[in-house]
C-alpha cells in the first residue's frame, strides 16, 4: 500500500453565501505529481490555499502524512508554495531570496550554503547569485521562485500556476524541467493550472474540477480516453472533441439526417436524446464525397505535420478534423468523413453521463 502524502475528506468552503467547495475528497501518495486541472472559478486554487494553509476549510479536515493538520499555521505545515506572480524581494538578490527563509528558521549557515548551492546547481542559476530579480528574465525568476522553495525540503511542493507569465515557449521549456525537478528530487507536487496540455505532460494523476466538485481523478492517458461525462471529454484533449446531437434507436443511433451509425451503449438509458463524442484525430474524410455525413469546409489549418480541418455539417452542427497528413483543400469545398465506430462516446443528452463506459 502507498503512503499517503495528503488526505483531504470532506472538504466544503463557502465565502459567504458563495459555495465553492462542496464536499472534496482527496488522497495523494507519497512522490506523486498531482495537477488540478479546471476552468477559472473551478475552485483549484481555493482548494490548493486550504492544503498550504492560507485559507481555512469551512468543514472538512486535511490531512498530512496521518497528522491533521486543520489548527496548524500555514508556517508548521512543512510545506511549501510557488506562486504565479514569483513573490521574489526585489530589493535582495538571488542567493539572499534563496536564504532568507531559512535564516529566519535559524538553520546553520553551512546547512544554508549547503542547500542553496545544491538547488543551485539542480535548477541552473549558479551564475545569477548575486544578481537581483528585477535583472532577471521571467524564466529565470521562476527558476529562483521554484529554488526557494527547494532549499526548504518541504514535505509537499504546491505549485499555483507557476508558468502563465511565461512566453509560449518558454513554458514548453519549463514544463519539460518541472517533469524533472520532480524525477530528481522524488518530492509530492500539487500543481494547479487551466491549461490542460500542462495537465497532460506532467501530470502522474489529473484532477479534473467545475464548479467546486471533482468530475474525474485519473492518469492522463484514461481521462482522456475513458472520460466520465462530457464536461471532462470536453475539457480534456486539443483539439476538444467533437459533440453532436444524436437520437436512440434500437439498435445503435441515429445523428445527422437520419444517419445510422451502430454503437453499444446502454440501451437501459431512459433518454432518448444522446450526445455522440467523437476526437478529431478519430475521424477520416473523403474529397469524394464518399463517408457517412455530408459536410462543408468552414476553414483549416495546415502545419505541415498536421492538417486542422473545419467543417459545418447539413445540421448546421460543427466538427473538427485532425488529420496526421498534409492534403490539398478549399473553403466551402464539399466533402464527406466517416467516424472509427470503436472511438465513439455515447453521453446522455440530460445527464452528459457516459452510457458506452467500455474500454475503447
Amino acid at each position: 500500500m502507498n503512503a499517503k502524502a495528503l488526505k483531504l475528506e470532506n472538504i466544503f468552503k463557502s465565502f459567504g453565501d458563495v459555495k465553492v467547495l462542496k464536499d472534496i475528497n482527496l488522497e495523494i501518495n507519497e512522490g506523486e505529481f498531482v495537477v488540478f486541472v479546471g476552468p477559472s472559478g473551478c475552485g483549484k486554487s481555493t482548494l490548493l490555499r486550504i492544503i498550504s494553509g492560507l485559507e481555512v476549510p469551512t468543514e472538512g479536515d486535511i490531512i498530512i502524512r496521518e497528522k491533521l493538520v486543520n489548527n496548524i499555521p500555514a508556517s508548521e505545515r512543512d510545506l511549501s508554495m510557488v506562486f504565479q506572480s514569483y513573490a521574489l524581494y526585489p530589493h535582495m538578490s538571488v542567493k539572499k531570496n534563496l536564504s532568507f527563509g531559512l535564516e529566519n528558521l535559524r538553520i546553520d549557515k553551512s546547512e544554508i550554503e549547503e542547500r542553496i548551492k545544491s538547488a543551485a546547481k539542480l535548477l541552473r542559476i549558479e551564475e545569477l547569485m548575486a544578481r537581483r530579480p528585477g535583472q532577471l528574465s521571467g524564466g529565470q525568476r521562476q527558476r529562483v521562485a521554484i529554488g526557494r522553495s527547494i532549499v526548504r525540503k518541504p514535505i509537499i511542493f504546491l505549485f499555483d500556476e507557476p508558468l502563465s507569465n511565461l512566453d509560449a515557449e518558454l513554458r514548453m521549456q519549463m514544463r519539460v524541467e518541472l517533469s524533472d525537478l520532480h524525477e530528481e528530487l522524488g518530492n509530492t507536487m500539487i500543481y494547479v493550472t487551466h491549461d490542460q496540455i500542462e495537465a497532460m505532460t506532467m501530470a502522474d494523476r489529473i484532477v479534473v474540477m467545475r464548479d467546486g466538485v471533482i468530475e474525474q481523478i485519473g492518469t492522463p492517458l484514461e481521462l482522456y480516453n475513458y472520460p466520465t461525462n462530457k464536461f471532462v471529454a470536453g475539457f480534456i484533449g486539443a483539439p476538444q472533441m467533437n459533440f453532436i446531437n444524436a437520437k436512440k434507436m434500437p439498435d445503435g443511433l441515429t445523428i445527422v439526417n437520419n444517419h445510422h451509425i451502430k454503437s453499444v451503449y446502454n440501451n437501459d438509458n431512459q433518454n432518448s436524446e444522446l450526445i455522440l463524442g467523437i476526437r478529431p484525430e478519430h475521424i477520416d474524410v473523403s474529397l469524394e464525397g464518399e463517408g457517412d455525413l455530408k459536410a462543408i469546409i468552414d476553414n483549416f489549418e495546415q502545419l505541415g505535420s498536421v492538417t486542422y480541418i473545419y467543417l459545418k455539417l447539413e445540421s448546421n452542427e460543427s466538427l473538427t478534423v485532425q488529420l496526421p497528413y498534409q492534403v490539398s483543400l478549399k473553403r466551402n469545398q464539399k466533402i464527406a468523413v466517416s467516424f472509427d465506430n470503436e472511438k465513439i462516446h455515447i453521453f446522455d443528452g440530460e445527464t452528459e453521463k457516459i452510457l458506452n463506459s467500455k474500454k475503447l
